[in-house]
């Protein structure tokens, strides 16, 4: 270990003097020495505490010959590596390394058997948690919060009867909570927000009576009665998101000692608590459905509560700010309140005029791009809401933890030379949950654009860079970001980003913006309540035409109404002539831009062939430039075709709902005369499947952390339309021509053309199998069975080409070998899975992390639906939060894998989606693509035909 600050020489416990530096913020490191052994003649080292000298390199094996040594406490450092063995030589009581970059416990140290406090949170540790610890009997303190553990807690750990403190946030866990806490009787205090571990809190807590701190949030599973914490007298409880049912306990009124109370984001019903102890500062019932009038102590009181988003009612307060109360849409909207701000959905208490919003959160007013940002600088409170005139408003609710000074504000602590715009240079901050409002928007469809800058962390090899801020987003209640880490999407601290959100609708007045801390990510690095939802800067912007403010309200109802009428004509004509006959269209929702046939033949130079970039199976695929510059990609759908008209009327009815980062954004739509066109975003760099294995002048030269890129980016964009979006999605049709790259070879996945709703309670969505053959699942293959599975199938084939670089159905190494992925599971069989590396990477990969990601691609590809994860489990794998264990699946000569049988009945499966390719008699179905979106028309490869024994020269046809 290394540190300019301090030095130690061989004398330095002479006279018992030890070492004692105070470096900054009056953190004082010492190394006391005893010299009492052999009648003051030997002194030994007993205690070790550097802390805060951002010592690096790894931690020391010498510490194992200090045998008088009692305690080490390196708190806050950056050091890396596993613990040593070496420590169980000595009889140590304290063991700390929290804020370090600490990855490994070996199982050891279940027999340092002194040993009363590890504390190693904050750190790198991954795995499952180290059952050997529950073998330390006098163990009074275990705390291990952010770090990437995943697993369930041990079995063993209930055998820690002395335990009094044991902290686990952060960590993705599974399972339930465990029964055996209640054999922890001697526990002070107890935290597990954001595990992901499922509810019910178990009965076997009501045994905990001296408990006084309890901290549970954000459980999976289904809901469940308020957990019996009768006789205890808390001093904190903080039981948010956990599914809670029922009424607030009477007996939480009596807790003398009760400071802080939090249940908020629940689902707690009767009325708000009529009497509280004295000692109450900050009480949160936030996002509950809690009745009755709101008592008189809360309205007069003066400590921090925020009783927001619930439904009181009876005679509403003067404000929706009464002190330091918190009431911001606390009523029912059946009641007849005088605050607009009392009601839900926050109705405009005026004439909705507005169609654009500009703020720079946490800052002063400034100008940037010919745009007015809003001041933003109000330093509010840990219960706080604030309504600028009847344009804005925000509401913050929460108290940091372990600072209850804690900003709500930032202004660049670490002087970072923060890129980008000038409101990267503040922030606004809130410990739990952070509301922006757009009031008196016209109603309409919006561009959300949020910025972020991550400011309080620094960019440098300290731990005060080793911090992780993780929190969600919401737009208009559907999140639109998940674990959502700001400096690990901008590479690094200090680095302006933002996200784009395209297509938001506001179908009254109001927009709401909601930033969520759901206890995931460090919350002591630099210090103490460093954590929370933090943004830079918000702007929203019109995808409409903004003429019509000064009509009035008779006018615009006026020209809806007759819009409707034209619109229904419209229909009606398409019916007639054939255009939407027989088509199976589920209720689409045209909330996308509408360009005329002028601009897009203005934009094509008309349809040149010079534009043309593709040639689809449902029509061209042309380059555009639209007058502003904005360069476009039209897919010309023809109007002859049934199967085309009935994609482009699903497309349009899905794709315009769906918006994220990893996903093709279309612009708009045409239906004019015959012509049926689509409009997207072009995207530079074509498709993943051109750039890994397309012609030479073609491919691109991908190093391994752009591969790595664009798999998660992938893995983002399927999580999204599986889990995240409103419409729950199946792909269908995931490959590499499937993926396109942006400028900054950036994922996107393209052709929602074949993707469905994925109906609820019925996984079988389709009977027509659609697909391309090699990437498909076996069980939607052989039976049609349907789920988001089989995109997680068809992604993982997808990441086995990206680190091989080599096509699945085109790769055969040898004759026996059907695939690539055939061939992927002998060599992982064998122990030679890191054959499959693209060698044009050479030596400038990691050997591990491409080990990772080939087990995640074949753990992907389990013939078992079952057995394959989730695509958020899959996010979480690649960004390395979560352990990898692939299948090990054997192969046999008398009975071959089920992929590759799944192919062998698709003749007889599938006779009526049969159709013929042209330079090909081989019959497949017809919505199996041969090839993807943006491929040069004259490109073509030798690909293998599996439903027969032979290949073929074809050309590529792009689908997109």
């Amino acid at each position: 270990m290394q540190n300019k600050h301090w030095n130690v020489s061989e004398t330095s416990c002479n006279e018992g003097i030890g070492l004692n530096v105070t470096i900054t913020s009056g953190v004082i490191s010492n190394v006391t020495c005893n010299c009492s052994f052999s009648s003051g003649t030997v002194c030994h080292v007993t205690n070790i505490q550097l802390k805060g000298l951002n010592l690096t390199g790894s931690f020391p094996d010498e510490f194992g010959n200090l045998t008088y040594l009692t305690e080490i406490d390196l708190t806050r450092n950056y050091i890396s590596g596993s613990l040593p063995t070496t420590l169980t030589q000595i009889r140590l009581t304290i063991l700390s390394a929290l804020g370090n970059r600490i990855s490994g416990i070996p199982k050891e140290i279940g027999n340092i058997s002194t040993l009363e406090e590890l504390v190693l949170e904050d750190n790198f540790l991954e795995g499952t948690l180290e059952p050997n610890i529950g073998n330390l009997s006098r163990l009074r303190k275990l705390q291990l919060s952010a770090n990437n553990f995943t697993g369930t807690i041990p079995e063993s750990f209930g055998h820690l009867k002395n335990l009094q403190t044991f902290r686990i946030d952060g960590s993705t866990l599974s399972g339930k909570i465990p029964d055996f806490i209640g054999n922890w009787t001697n526990i002070t205090r107890l935290d597990m927000q954001g595990t992901s571990m499922e509810g019910p809190i178990p009965s076997s807590i009501s045994l905990l009576k001296n408990l006084t701190e309890l901290r549970i949030s954000d459980l999976k599973g289904s809901s469940s009665n308020f957990p019996n914490l009768e006789g205890m007298n808390m001093n904190t409880l903080i039981l948010r998101n956990c599914l809670l049912t029922g009424t607030i306990p009477d007996y939480i009124g009596d807790w003398t000692s009760l400071t802080t109370l939090d249940l908020s984001f629940n689902r707690l019903t009767g009325n708000a608590p009529d009497k509280m102890g004295d000692s109450l500062d900050y009480m949160y019932l936030t996002n509950n459905s809690l009745t009755g009038a709101v008592p008189s102590w809360i309205t007069s009181s003066k400590q921090y509560l925020d009783l927001s988003y619930n439904s009181f009612t009876g005679s509403s307060p003067s404000s929706c700010q009464q002190s330091q109360v918190n009431l911001v849409s606390s009523y029912s909207s059946n009641g007849s309140n005088s605050l607009w701000c009392l009601n839900k959905d926050l109705p405009c208490s005026g004439k909705a005029q507005y169609y654009s919003l500009f703020i720079n959160c946490g800052g002063t007013s400034l100008t940037v791009d010919g745009n007015q940002y809003e001041e933003d600088s109000s330093p509010n409170g840990p219960s706080f809401f604030f309504a600028f005139s009847e344009k804005w408003a925000y509401s913050s609710t929460g108290v940091y933890m372990g600072n209850v000074y804690g900003d709500y504000t930032a202004n660049n602590p670490f002087s970072l030379n923060v890129s980008g715009s000038g409101f990267y240079q503040t922030a606004r901050l809130s410990p739990s949950s952070l509301r922006y409002y757009g009031l008196c928007l016209r109603e309409g469809s919006y561009k959300v654009r949020l910025h972020f800058a991550e400011i309080q962390y620094s960019n440098d090899e300290t731990f005060s860079s080793l911090g992780k801020r993780i929190f969600d987003v919401s737009i208009q209640g559907n999140q639109v970001l998940k674990d959502f880490n700001i400096a690990e999407e901008a590479g690094g601290a200090g680095k302006g980003i933002y996200k784009d959100f395209d297509n938001i609708t506001v179908n009254g007045s109001t927009l709401e913006i909601h930033l969520y801390w759901s206890g995931k990510g460090t919350t002591a690095i630099p210090d103490r309540g460093t954590y929370g939802p933090l943004i830079s800067a918000i702007a929203v912007t019109p995808n409409f035409p903004v003429g019509s403010a000064g009509l009035s309200a008779g006018a615009i109802t006026g020209i809806a109404v007759a819009s409707v009428v034209l619109l229904v004509l419209i229909l009606l004509v398409l019916w007639l002539t054939g255009f939407l006959g027989g088509r199976e269209v589920e209720d689409p929702d045209l909330q996308t831009g509408h360009f005329t046939l002028r601009q897009i033949k203005a934009a094509t130079g008309n349809f040149d062939s010079v534009n043309k970039i593709g040639e689809g199976g449902f029509g061209p695929v042309y380059k555009g430039t639209l007058s502003d510059g904005t360069i476009i990609a039209v897919k010309q759908l023809s109007s002859k075709s049934k199967q085309g008209n009935r994609e482009f009327l699903n497309e349009i009815g899905m794709i315009s709902a769906l918006q994220h980062p990893h996903l093709v954004k279309l612009y708009g739509c045409c239906i004019e005369g015959n012509q049926l066109l689509l409009v997207y975003e072009y995207l530079e760099n074509n498709s993943l499947a051109r750039a890994l294995f397309g012609r030479v002048e073609q491919q691109i030269e991908l190093d391994w952390a752009t591969r790595k890129k664009i798999c998660l980016g992938i893995a983002r964009g399927l999580a999204y339309l599986h889990e995240e979006s409103r419409l729950k999605i199946v792909h269908r049709d995931i490959k590499a021509t499937n993926v396109l790259l942006d400028k900054e070879l950036n994922a996107k996945i393209s052709d929602f053309g074949l993707a469905k709703l994925d109906e609820e309670e019925n996984t079988h969505i389709s009977t027509r199998i659609a697909g391309t053959i090699g990437y498909m699942a076996p069980e939607y293959a052989m039976r049609g069975y349907l789920t988001d599975k089989a995109d997680v199938y068809s992604f993982g084939v997808v990441a086995l080409e990206i680190v091989s670089g080599k096509s699945n159905t085109n790769y055969r190494p040898k004759e026996e070998f059907v695939y690539l992925l055939d061939w992927a599971y002998v060599l992982q069989e064998q122990g030679n899975v890191l054959e499959l590396v693209d060698p044009r990477l050479g030596s400038d990969y990691s050997e591990e992390e491409a080990a990772r990601m080939l087990n995640l691609a074949l753990l992907c590809t389990n013939p078992s639906p079952t057995l394959r994860p989730p695509m958020s489990s899959v996010v979480s794998m690649l960004e390395g939060k979560s352990a990898i264990q692939a299948p090990i699946i054997k192969r046999a000569a008398t009975n071959p894998d089920p992929r590759f049988r799944a192919f062998e009945g698709l003749g007889n499966d599938n006779q009526t989606n049969f159709s013929t390719f042209s330079r090909d008699t081989h019959q497949v179905p017809r919505s199996m693509s041969i090839e993807g979106p943006w491929i040069d028309s004259s490109a073509s490869v030798t690909s293998k035909d599996e439903t027969r024994n032979h290949s073929s020269e074809r050309k590529l046809l792009p689908d997109f």
